[in-house]
């Protein structure tokens, strides 16, 4: 019988402001404005000695630890992220965590009172 394979997931929130400059002279993205953002990762891979893929209270504190650089702040000042679009974000969050965790399989990031997401496969 061939090993399974699961994927853990953890997620957690930040409030942050950024403006985008991209697009029209006159496009509200421009404003400085803020979102409160929920950025969830996950990896995968079969279960260690240990019994788990990773022990998510690790994953957890990990990804609350990136969100926290992040919180209350503006992020237009992070490198990587002078543009802050979801899709940077995601690119943001598997950079930070992927060393940690070679497994990281997805990240999330969502704007969930305006329903919005963006999810990124690795």
């Amino acid at each position: 019988m061939t090993q399974p394979v699961f994927e853990i997931t953890k997620a957690a929130t930040f409030d942050a402001a950024h403006y985008i400059e991209q697009g029209p002279a006159d496009h509200r993205y421009r404003r400085l404005h803020g979102h409160s953002f929920k950025v969830e990762a996950s990896v995968k891979g079969a279960a260690q000695d240990a019994g788990w893929v990773e022990d998510l209270d690790v994953l957890d504190k990990a990804l609350k630890a990136v969100a926290e650089e992040l919180d209350h702040g503006l992020l237009n000042d992070h490198p990587g992220l002078e543009v802050p679009t979801l899709e940077n974000l995601c690119m943001h969050f598997a950079g930070k965590l992927k060393p940690r965790f070679p497994g990281l399989s997805r990240v999330a990031v969502s704007r969930p009172t305006i329903g919005e997401r963006c999810e990124m496969s690795l």
